[in-house]
């Protein structure tokens, strides 16, 4: 989800001030609360985190989130090699799927993208330790006072999403890139006075 056009604002039910972008449903308060910002380093999660991500590209993000589930269940709990392994019929089967986004290009690309996350694993070792070399292991830690300052694309995003597309992930362009940096923890961006900033800064500064 890339905030770019948020704002800073207080939930109506409690004293807890979020970033404006997680809007008021349950589903956008758990991801902001629990997933956002929080650095990730399991290569099936992060392979989750991608696809998610490049789904959203035309709809709204609460749209994604409601059918969050639905992609783990469709795409084999985004374990890359079961994925890998779709066929033409598999492709056909998940286009009649209402559970999740059903436009072909974004499913072929999935499958396409977890062939893409074996070879990097193949080659680097593990898609978290490639993808984190990006930001040298480091989060990003932002202290941003107003949204307005965030950037919907940094050069970071813009080296990644070379990178990616260069070991052959599609629907990764550097504003996608830079959603997902931001979902992974890769960077930090809760506004300031979101309550899940410093709790995310002391997660992105533990050696554990």
């Amino acid at each position: 989800m890339n905030s770019s056009n948020a704002s800073l604002g207080r939930t109506s039910d409690t004293a807890i001030t979020r970033c404006a972008w997680a809007g008021t449903s349950p589903e956008e308060h758990h991801y902001h609360d629990t997933v956002w910002g929080v650095p990730q380093h399991d290569d099936n999660t992060l392979f989750q985190y991608l696809t998610l991500e490049g789904a959203q590209a035309g709809l709204s993000w609460v749209t994604i989130l409601r059918k969050k589930q639905g992609y783990i269940d469709a795409f084999a709990n985004f374990d890359p090699k079961k994925v890998a392994n779709f066929s033409g019929d598999d492709i056909e089967t998940l286009l009649d799927n209402p559970n999740i986004v059903r436009h072909r290009g974004k499913i072929e690309s999935t499958i396409s993208n977890a062939r893409a996350v074996l070879d990097v694993q193949k080659s680097e070792g593990s898609f978290s330790e490639w993808l984190w070399s990006y930001v040298d292991e480091t989060p990003v830690q932002h202290n941003f006072a107003s949204t307005e300052e965030l950037p919907s694309e940094t050069e970071r995003s813009r080296t990644l999403a070379k990178a990616l597309k260069r070991r052959g992930f599609r629907f990764v362009g550097p504003t996608t890139a830079y959603a997902f940096m931001q979902a992974s923890g890769m960077v930090n961006d809760h506004i300031q006075r979101c309550f899940r900033h410093a709790e995310v800064t002391a997660l992105g500064s533990d050696p554990s």
